[in-house]
C-alpha cells in the first residue's frame, strides 16, 4: 500500500484530481450512510443541489491529492504553486510576539495550510500542528514523515501531545488545529453549527485565553484548471483575522460562548466556498466518552 501511495505522489494534479472526482462519486454511489449524511448536512446549510454534487467531487479530489503533499520530498518547495491572499494578517499576528493559533477547517486542501505556513513563515516562527494518529501502521509511518518538516512539527492528540502544544505556544511558536474536529468528551462544548448543536473544540480558545496568543483563520482553496491558468497557482491560501465577537469571548474565557462564536465564524468561512467543505464528515457525532490519554507504555515483559 505504501508503494502505491508514493507512486501516486509523483502524479500531476491534472491526473489526480479527475481520478479523485470519480472516486468521490463511486463512494457516494456505494455508501447509503454517506449519501444520507451528506444530504442532511448540506440541507442544514441551505446548499443547492449543484453545490452538493460539487462537494461530492471535491471530497474525492481531497483524498486523491493527499499523496502529493504527504509524499512530497523534504527539499521540494511549494513555491509559486500556492498563492496567498492577505498574508499580512499572519505577519501582524506574529509581530505581537505572543504566539499564534492557526485554525484550518476541513475545507478544500486543508493539508496544505500547515506546509505552506512553514515554508513562508516558519523561519520566523515554526509551527506545531495537532493531529490524530492513523490506525494503519503503514499510514502512520507516512504521516510522521509528511507532518514533520523544516519549521513544522506535529503533536498527536494525546495528553502528551497537548502538553507539547502548550510548551510550543508558551515558547512563542505557532499552533495548527482543525477547529471543526469533534474532540473527546470533556475537551469541548455544545454549540450551534448550522442550527444544530455540535460538540465543538474549546482547546484553541482556551490556549489563546491563557497565553494571549492570536487566533488566525487559514483556508486552502483548490483551484480548477481555468482558475489555475488565471491565478498562476494550484491553490490559494486565504487568511482572515478573527472577528470582534470571538475575540471578546476568548478574552472573557467562557468556553461555551467561545465555542458558539467560533462556530458562527466557521459557518461564514465555509459559505465563502461551500462546495469545498467536507460535508461528509460526521460533525454532529457524540464525542468519545474518554479524555485524551498518553500513548500506552510498552509492556516490559513482552
Amino acid at each position: 500500500m505504501s508503494r502505491l501511495f508514493f507512486l501516486l505522489a509523483g502524479w500531476p494534479l491534472g491526473v489526480l484530481h479527475p481520478l479523485g472526482a470519480a472516486l468521490g462519486w463511486i463512494t457516494y454511489a456505494l455508501s447509503p450512510s454517506y449519501r444520507k449524511r451528506l444530504k442532511a448536512h448540506t440541507d442544514k446549510a441551505g446548499l443547492s443541489a449543484s453545490q452538493r454534487w460539487s462537494a461530492v467531487a471535491h471530497a474525492g479530489r481531497m483524498v486523491a491529492e493527499l499523496p502529493r503533499f504527504w509524499g512530497r520530498p523534504a527539499g521540494m518547495m511549494l513555491g509559486d504553486r500556492v498563492h496567498w491572499v492577505h498574508p499580512e494578517v499572519v505577519d501582524q499576528a506574529l509581530a505581537k510576539g505572543k504566539g499564534v493559533v492557526v485554525l484550518s477547517p476541513h475545507m478544500g486542501c486543508f493539508e496544505i495550510c500547515a506546509q505552506a505556513y512553514a515554508e513562508r513563515f516558519g523561519a520566523v516562527q515554526p509551527m506545531t500542528a495537532l493531529y490524530r494518529p492513523a490506525k494503519q501502521a503503514w499510514l502512520a509511518t507516512i504521516l510522521v514523515h509528511s507532518r514533520n518538516r523544516q519549521h513544522l512539527n506535529s503533536a498527536p492528540a494525546t495528553l502528551s501531545g497537548v502538553r507539547q502544544l502548550l510548551r510550543a505556544l508558551k515558547s512563542g511558536q505557532t499552533l495548527g488545529m482543525l477547529p471543526d474536529q469533534v474532540p473527546p468528551e470533556g475537551m469541548g462544548a455544545w454549540a450551534p453549527f448550522f442550527g444544530t448543536p455540535a460538540y465543538t473544540m474549546t482547546m484553541a480558545t482556551k490556549l489563546a485565553h491563557q497565553t494571549g496568543a492570536n487566533l488566525v483563520w487559514l483556508r486552502g482553496e483548490r483551484l480548477d484548471f481555468w482558475q489555475r491558468r488565471k491565478v498562476g497557482a494550484d491553490f490559494v491560501i486565504h487568511v482572515q483575522a478573527i472577528g470582534a465577537a470571538l475575540a471578546q469571548a476568548v478574552q472573557q474565557g467562557d468556553p461555551a460562548q467561545s465555542a458558539a462564536a467560533l462556530n458562527r465564524e466557521l459557518e461564514a468561512l465555509i459559505m465563502q466556498c461551500p462546495q469545498q467543505y467536507l460535508w461528509g464528515y460526521n460533525r454532529y457525532k457524540q464525542p468519545k466518552a474518554k479524555m485524551l490519554t498518553s500513548p500506552p507504555a510498552k509492556d516490559p515483559a513482552a
